[in-house]
C-alpha cells in the first residue's frame, strides 16, 4: 500500500517561517519577472466567479502581463464563441468550473501554450491531448495549501483542547460519556501527518512552537529530504497506534483510495480524532461510521464519501463529529493568494523564465 513510511519531527525545530514565505510571495511577484511581451490570453471558470477569482486590482494586474481576449470567461470551450476566443489564446487562465481540456478543445486552441490554473488540482481539466501537445501547466495548489494548513492547525489544536467533546456535551449532556481530563492539551501530544504534500509540510511548520511531536507519512519522502529534516521512518499502521490525532493530506489515487480503512482505525487509541481536509476517498466510509458510531473516536470531516452526504447519513447525527462542506482550501479573501500566484506565473512566461508550480504528467499519481 502506498503511503507506508513515516518521518518524525519535533515540531518545535520548525523550518522558519514557511508560510510566510508563501504569503509574502505573492506581494513579491510582480518584481520578480520582466515581461517582455504580452500573450493573448483567455478565461475559463464557472460563471459569477470573475470578481472572487480575481479580486482587488488582480484584473489590471494580469492586464499588465497578458493581453486578455475577453474578460467574460468561458463556461464552454467547445460552443462558437469559445472558438472565437480559443482561437488566438496562447495562455488559457483557468478556476473552478473550468471545462475539460481535451483533444476537441485544442484542436479549437491551436495557439495555445500554457494553462495556468488559479486553483488546485488540476486533474478535472488536463487530459493526455494537454501532454501530448507539451502545453505548459501551472497551478496555485501551492497557495491553496495555505488556508487548508491553517484549518488543520486549528482542527488539531481543538481537538487537543477537548473543544469539540465540551461543545457536544454543552449541547446535550446525555451525548458523551465523562470526559477524560488527563487527554486534553496540546503539551506532549502526538500530530500524525499522512503525506509529506504541500499542506503536510505547511502544517509541520505551523506546529512549531506548540510543543507537540510530528509523525508524517509518505513514501516519497527521499532519504536526502529525511535526513534534511532530520527525522526518522515509521510504518503507516505504527503511525495510527502512535498518535493521539490523526490528520490526512494525501493526494487520491487509486493507491490511497481506503488506505485509512478499518484496520488502521483499530490501531488508533481511544480518544484520537481524526482530521481529513485531504479526499473523502481516502478513508473507508463503513469502517469509519462503525468506529465513530462507537464513541472510541471522534472526526474533523471537511471531506467525505460521498460528497456531499446524504442528509440522513449517520455521520450528520452522531456529537463525536464536526463536518464542514469543504471550505477548508481558500475561500472570500483568501483567493487573492490563488490569484498572484498565477498571473505570476504567467509573467514569468511572458517573460521566459520557468514556471515555479509547474504540473506535469508524471506528477499525477502523486499529487491532490
Amino acid at each position: 500500500m502506498l503511503l507506508r513510511r513515516t518521518v518524525v519531527v519535533k515540531a518545535g525545530r520548525g523550518r522558519g517561517g514557511v508560510i510566510a514565505r508563501i504569503v509574502r510571495l505573492a506581494a513579491r511577484m510582480s518584481s520578480m519577472s520582466v515581461v517582455t511581451r504580452r500573450p493573448r490570453t483567455a478565461l475559463a471558470m464557472m460563471a459569477g466567479l470573475l470578481d472572487s477569482a480575481l479580486p482587488d486590482g488582480r484584473r489590471d494586474r494580469l492586464a499588465e502581463v497578458a493581453d486578455v481576449i475577453d474578460w467574460d470567461p468561458l463556461e464552454s470551450l467547445t460552443d462558437d464563441r469559445a472558438a472565437e476566443v480559443l482561437r488566438d489564446a496562447e495562455v488559457l487562465v483557468g478556476h473552478w468550473g473550468c471545462p475539460t481540456l481535451n483533444a476537441d478543445v485544442l484542436e479549437l486552441a491551436p495557439e495555445l501554450r500554457m494553462f495556468a490554473y488559479a486553483a488546485g488540482t488540476v486533474k478535472w481539466q488536463v487530459t493526455d491531448a494537454v501532454w501530448d501537445r507539451g502545453l505548459l501547466v501551472t497551478s496555485a495548489a501551492a497557495a491553496n495549501a495555505v488556508p487548508v494548513a491553517e484549518y488543520t492547525l486549528a482542527a488539531i489544536l481543538f481537538a487537543n483542547k477537548g473543544v469539540f467533546s465540551f461543545a457536544a456535551l454543552e449541547r446535550d449532556r446525555q451525548s458523551l460519556v465523562p470526559l477524560p481530563f488527563e487527554r486534553f492539551g496540546s503539551v506532549g501530544r502526538r500530530v500524525g501527518l499522512v503525506g509529506a504534500s504541500h499542506v503536510g509540510r505547511l502544517v509541520i511548520d505551523l506546529l512549531a512552537g506548540h510543543e507537540m511531536d510530528v509523525a508524517v507519512a509518505d513514501p516519497f519522502l527521499s532519504d536526502a529530504e529525511a535526513a534534511r529534516l532530520g527525522v526518522r521512518r515509521m510504518e503507516l499502521d505504527d503511525l495510527c497506534a502512535w498518535c493521539d490525532v490523526l490528520s490526512l493530506h494525501a493526494p487520491d489515487i487509486p493507491e490511497t483510495k481506503h488506505m485509512i480503512g478499518a484496520e488502521q482505525l483499530a490501531l488508533l487509541q481511544d480518544g484520537v480524532t481524526m482530521i481529513n481536509t485531504a479526499r473523502g476517498a481516502l478513508v473507508d466510509p463503513d469502517a469509519l461510521i462503525a468506529e465513530l458510531s462507537t464513541g472510541r473516536l471522534a472526526a474533523v470531516l471537511d471531506v467525505t464519501e460521498p460528497e456531499p452526504l446524504p442528509s440522513d447519513s449517520v455521520l450528520r447525527g452522531l456529537p463525536n463529529v464536526v463536518l464542514t462542506p469543504h471550505v477548508a482550501g481558500a475561500v472570500g479573501s483568501e483567493l487573492v493568494r490563488l490569484a498572484d500566484l498565477a498571473i505570476d506565473e504567467i509573467a514569468r512566461y511572458a517573460g521566459g523564465e520557468p514556471p515555479r508550480y509547474p504540473v506535469r504528467r508524471e506528477d499525477l499519481d502523486r499529487i491532490a
